[in-house]
């Protein structure tokens, strides 16, 4: 079957954006040797870091650097109709904590460099408006700067120590509303609400699901889908097992509760399934009965898309993600129906 990759991770250095940075902030990389703080505490327990060993480009060039090796390694491999870019730029501009004017000048940079080196070289591949959200008006600008770009696809947002519901950033979703824009949310470092990192790399990657729980619970409850009907919002990275029991939780927290949030006019369940869709990385080994019992409690099939997750080293195969088992008509929408309908922009 052909896929619809969601979450693809290009990669991209400094260097590489300086031909897209204006003064002063070319200078501040070039002259004054400006980095973004490290972003992990920890050294990743796999043969080559964050990233599968083969996808590391023959040259020694980084995974994820070059479009030739990723078309041959991964597109043309896998038989893929689409991918959607997700970037590797760690922090992200969003995850910024100061000096917001850089952030939107790195971003701006980004979504230019995508541009000219992916998404104009393969007819296959869409993109994601990075912004720095922090700045919500700066954002805005950078969204109606590229927004209307036919191949980008989404804004990104990165989870880590900010709620996206607050009505703060509530300027950003109309932007997306109004140039077809989903909101895309991956995980960044930490991928907690708290700010704290775990004790060890194991405890970290289990608990990435928790961090999607806080923003999909906020996003509901602050009304987000309520004041913009058209947005959608895709959780990337973060499986989608923890869905059904999100699901329930806030169900049966909106009967009791529901008077502090009286702009939520509908069950929580309702939102998610029309709102909401799940990419599969990281996939549990579920069975097939576990995979349609899941598909069961949530109540639709059509809110979990495809993604690789690629180059990084817990990368899914499609020839191994899914449950052996699944009828053909189920394994199509995963494998790509649910994304060409959760995306306006895809053919």
């Amino acid at each position: 079957m052909k896929l619809i990759d969601t979450d693809i991770h290009e990669r991209v250095s400094y260097e590489q954006l300086l031909p897209y940075l204006e003064q002063p902030w070319k200078r501040y990389i070039t002259d004054s040797n400006w980095v973004q703080e490290k972003h992990m505490p920890y050294t990743q327990p796999a043969v080559a870091g964050v990233d599968r060993a083969d996808a590391k480009v023959p040259d020694g060039r980084p995974a994820g650097s070059d479009l030739g090796f990723l078309q041959e390694q991964l597109l043309d491999a896998n038989n893929h109709e689409y991918g959607i870019l997700t970037g590797a730029l760690d922090p992200s501009p969003s995850s910024m904590h100061g000096w917001y004017e850089m952030a939107t000048a790195l971003a701006s940079a980004y979504n230019d460099w995508q541009i000219d080196h992916w998404l104009e070289r393969d007819e296959r591949l869409y993109g994601s408006v990075h912004i720095a959200a922090q700045d919500p008006a700066g954002a805005v600008r950078e969204i109606e700067r590229v927004g209307s770009h036919p191949k980008m696809v989404q804004i990104l947002l990165p989870i880590d120590d900010i709620l996206w519901g607050d009505p703060y950033y509530h300027p950003i979703y109309e932007a997306a509303q109004k140039y077809d824009l989903m909101i895309a949310m991956h995980h960044n470092e930490p991928p907690v609400y708290f700010g704290k990192w775990p004790r060890y790399f194991i405890e970290w990657h289990t608990l990435i699901p928790t961090s999607h729980m806080n923003q999909v619970t906020n996003m509901i409850f602050s009304g987000v889908f309520e004041k913009f009907p058209r947005l959608k919002l895709m959780m990337i990275e973060g499986g989608f097992t923890y869905a059904p029991f999100l699901m329930r939780k806030m169900d049966q927290q909106y009967k009791d509760l529901r008077h502090e949030v009286p702009w939520v006019k509908r069950m929580p369940s309702d939102i998610v399934c029309e709102h909401l869709c799940f990419t599969t990385q990281p996939l549990e080994e579920l069975k097939k009965w576990e995979m349609m019992q899941m598909i069961d409690q949530m109540g639709s099939d059509r809110n979990i898309a495809f993604s690789t997750d690629y180059p990084h080293w817990d990368y899914d195969s499609p020839e191994r993600a899914l449950p052996p088992g699944l009828d053909d008509e189920l394994r199509r929408k995963i494998f790509s129906e649910n994304a060409r309908n959760f995306y306006p922009k895809l053919p």
